[in-house]
Formats: C-alpha cells, structure tokens, sequence
C-alpha cells in the first residue's frame, strides 16, 4: 500500500469515526450511570433460524445499559486504565480462565481471592463475567507438565486423579461465582491443540461428562460450554467438510483463502495446498487430524446434551466468516447456540499495515459475527500490549497501552451502541454485506461493498459515512466502497433490504 493511499484510507476512518460521534453513536463514558436504565431489554440475536437463541446478556452493575452481545477481553493488570472504555461498552459479556491447579496450589488449600477481585470488579464495569474451567498440570493429575506459556507459565491440562475432587473444586466454583452473576462455564479451553490438553479424546469426554453435571446440579441457570476449539482448527474443518461432498477444488480454495494470513508464519506447520493431493495430506498429518478429531467431538457433546453452547474462537481474515458458519451450521445441532468467546485480528504476515484498515476491519468481523448468527462476540485483546510475547501486536488492539481510544476503539463503541437491545439481522444483496441493529421499527446498519454497490436510502434516512458525514440523504442513494458506513434507517432492516431488489 502506497503511502498516499495510506493517508486516503487514515483519513476516511477519521471521517467515519467523526461522522458516528456527530450522530452520537460514538462513546457514552459520559453518561451517569444513574441515567441508565438497569433493564437489560432484548439482547441483538440473529434473525437466522436455530442459531439465535439469546445470550445469557444483561448485567447487574450499577454502570449496565441495556445488553449486548458485543464484549471484550482485556489485561486485569492494566483494569484501571481500561475501566472508562469498559463502562462505555457496558451490557456485554467477558470471559476469565481459572486453573485449579493455580487456585489450589497446595492441596486442601484453595485462594479464590483474586478471582473474587475479577468476578466483583467484571460486575462494576456492567459485563457479565463468564468462566473457562481448567485443570492444569499439578497435584492433581499425574505427569509434569510438557507446556508452558507466558509470563504466567500456564500449562497444559492433564485428567485428574481424582473425579470426586474435581467435581468437589468445580462445585465450589459454580457455587461460589453463580452469587456474583456467573451462569456460563466452559469445560476447559483449545483442547486440540497439546499445550492446552495432555489426555485422550476419551478422557476429555469423561471429564466433560463430570463437569457438566456438577454444574448443572450446583446453578439451575448454569450453561455449560464446550472447549471452543482454537481459530486455526476450522480451517481444517472446513476443507474436509468441502472434500467430503466432492467439492475438491473449492475445499483447496477454501484451506488457503482461510490461512491465508497464516501460511509461512509458523514454519512447515501451515503450508499453502495446491492439489486434492497436498489438502488430503495437510489434513492426515498429526495436527490436521487432532483438529478434526475435536471438531467432531464438540458436535458429539452438543449433540448428546452433555454441552448447551457452541464456542469458537477467530482470528483470521473477516472474509472467512461466512465459510465459516456454513461449516458450524452443518456440524452443530439444530438450536444450539453459537457464541464467540474470542474474536480478533491476527495477522503476521504484513497485510494489514495502517491503522485505518485495522480499525475497518474489526468493524467487518464483528459485523459478520453477529450477522451470520453469534450470540455473543467478545473482541480480544482489548489493548496492545508491548510488554508481550508478540511486540509487533499481530493481534489488533482497541485501545492503546495506556488505554487512550484508537479509532477502533470508537468504531467498535458505537456498534455496541447501535446493538443494545436490538435484534441482529444478516445483510448481504446486491454486492452490499454488513450487519443491520433492529429497534422497533427503526435500525442502524454497519455496511460496505467489496467492489461498489449502489444503495436505495429510504426517505428520512442519514448515511454517516466519509463521504457524506451524517448529511440527510432522504430519498437519494449512497455508493458503497470498501470504507464501511453507518447508515440510520427509519424502517427496519428487512424493509430497507426489500427496496434493493
């Protein structure tokens, strides 16, 4: 990218993001938390079939507005920084992992302290905490630990010795977060690949079995979540799924458009495909076949009640997500939610540059998410962090170090805006794609063309965008680019899509 189109582009997203704070869609730190209303309304759902059952939503902190399905995950060590962005995008959901082997370091005695901390201060903010249930490697199973990662050394998960005293650590949990508004568990976290899981298929499913029940038993409310298998293993996914039906040379297509900020970033490990050949091959080596062995046996514990949500996790380019969800609608039980725990930008390869796309683009994967049918979608990292195992930041932040607003940041607060209490619906005619907020009879639409499209405005209707910055556009059109658009519709979604045809 030339530096003058990387000038063009930066200021296109400053205009978008000062098109959405003139509409006042852009920010509400400055709202009193007394002037908003403690009722979470309708959370935005899909308005797909079976995959929009809406998300345990809602919040009982003080600074809570109406839910979301949009959240994020941040660093606790930097909460104070981050806490005026977080109370803007109250409603939400976040997650946590705790370890047993870390919270019970010495057997018998169990420091929930600071995960208290966590729970409480989750709550203030107005999101809702949810929690990955892990092992670790200690006392409590057999084995030393093979894997370890980050400052904080975390391990793989090994089955324990001991069932009873699982289930005796997991009802404590369960019991003791359910008070403090926790009602999702997730029964450990990418157990496809081995730093993350050090048994059998087998095991896993007996220690899911064990947990979901203990769960169940300790909170009625509780839902029990699956693994959620790393970004990486639906890759693998779905090539096979295409090859299975025959579909050769687009499951070839499929594989590389997938990884395609991947290939050459981690050695041999990913490799570009080039035949049937080279994909069958990918797909029976160690990893490719241990990512289809877990793909299967999340359908498996979905299908069989012994798992209530579906959790994913990406990273790759936004224009994978509607492969994506082809692929997890035909392999996940019909009615069975789909919740984003982890939803990012990776991206080492160098594509992505500058800012301004970086901000477009977290724009375009969380409104695809949430289009294709998401119930809940939580953008991670929430800030750069120079200090980690990656300083070059392959994965987007929203924030800053110190937690000044990128325009990420702003973009990202005004499509929380646009979701609360509304019901997502899906927009993809005529070369349009995005994601359309619907609130009664009115919406807020996030949309752009990845070649150029002509778009229909109803009478009444604002288009913020770089071209028009919030001018009233009633009864013309607006050409859509590559630079997404915020578009207020004085009708919902589907009336406004009808008028494009």
């Amino acid at each position: 990218m030339t530096t003058r189109l990387r000038t063009v582009r930066a200021r296109a997203a400053a205009a978008l993001v000062a098109a959405l704070a003139v509409a006042g869609l852009v920010g509400c730190s400055g709202t009193s938390s007394a002037d908003r209303s403690l009722d979470t309304g309708h959370p935005a759902t899909s308005s797909g079939s079976g995959w929009g059952t809406p998300p345990p939503g809602g919040t009982t902190g003080g600074t809570a507005g109406p839910a979301t399905p949009m959240g994020a995950k941040w660093d606790w060590g930097r909460f104070t920084e981050f806490s005026p962005f977080l109370k803007s995008v109250s409603g939400g959901n976040t997650y946590y992992e705790v370890v047993w082997c870390d919270i019970e370091k010495k057997q018998g005695s169990p420091d929930w302290s600071a995960l208290d901390r966590i729970a409480t201060r989750s709550r203030d903010v107005g999101a809702t905490l949810m929690l990955k249930l892990r092992v670790g490697r200690c006392w409590a199973t057999s084995g030393d630990a093979q894997h370890q990662r980050g400052s904080k050394s975390k391990t793989e998960s090994a089955m324990p010795t001991d069932l009873g005293a699982y289930k005796a650590w997991v009802h404590e949990a369960v019991t003791r977060y359910s008070k403090l508004g926790v009602h999702e568990y997730a029964i450990e976290n990418e157990i496809n690949s081995a730093g993350f899981w050090a048994g059998t298929p087998e095991q896993f499913t007996t220690l899911a079995k064990t947990a979901s029940a203990e769960i169940r038993a300790s909170d009625p409310q509780a839902k029990v979540v699956d693994a959620g298998l790393s970004s990486t293993s639906y890759g693998y996914g779905i090539a096979d799924w295409l090859l299975q039906q025959g579909r050769e040379a687009e499951a070839v297509s499929a594989y590389n458009a997938y990884f395609e900020r991947r290939i050459g970033t981690r050695g041999d490990q990913i490799v570009a495909v080039r035949t049937k050949a080279d994909l069958e091959a990918a797909l029976r080596s160690d990893q490719g076949a241990r990512n289809l062995t877990y793909l299967d046996l999340m359908r498996q514990l979905a299908a069989s009640k012994v798992t209530d949500v579906r959790q994913i996790h990406f990273y790759e380019k936004y224009s994978s997500v509607p492969v994506l969800f082809d692929y997890l609608k035909a392999h996940t039980p019909y009615g069975t939610p789909i919740q984003a725990w982890e939803v990012g930008s990776f991206d080492k390869s160098g594509a992505t540059t500058d800012d301004a796309t970086k901000s477009e683009e977290v724009l375009k994967t969380m409104s695809l998410v949430l289009a294709e049918g998401a119930t809940v979608a939580i953008w991670l990292p929430l800030a750069f962090d120079p200090g980690g195992r990656n300083g070059d930041e392959p994965r987007y932040g929203l924030l800053e170090p110190n937690g000044q607003l990128r325009q990420a940041g702003r973009i990202f607060q005004a499509m929380v805006e646009a979701s609360r209490g509304a019901k997502a619906v899906r927009i993809s005619v005529d070369g349009m794609t995005g994601v359309g907020f619907d609130k009664g009879t009115t919406a807020t639409a996030f949309v752009w063309s990845d070649s150029s499209a002509v778009v229909q405005l109803p009478d009444g209707a604002k288009a913020a965008s770089v071209e028009s910055l919030d001018k009233t556009s009633a009864g013309t059109t607006a050409t859509l680019g590559a630079t997404p658009q915020r578009l207020v519709l004085p009708v919902p979604t589907a009336t406004f899509l009808k008028e494009q045809r």
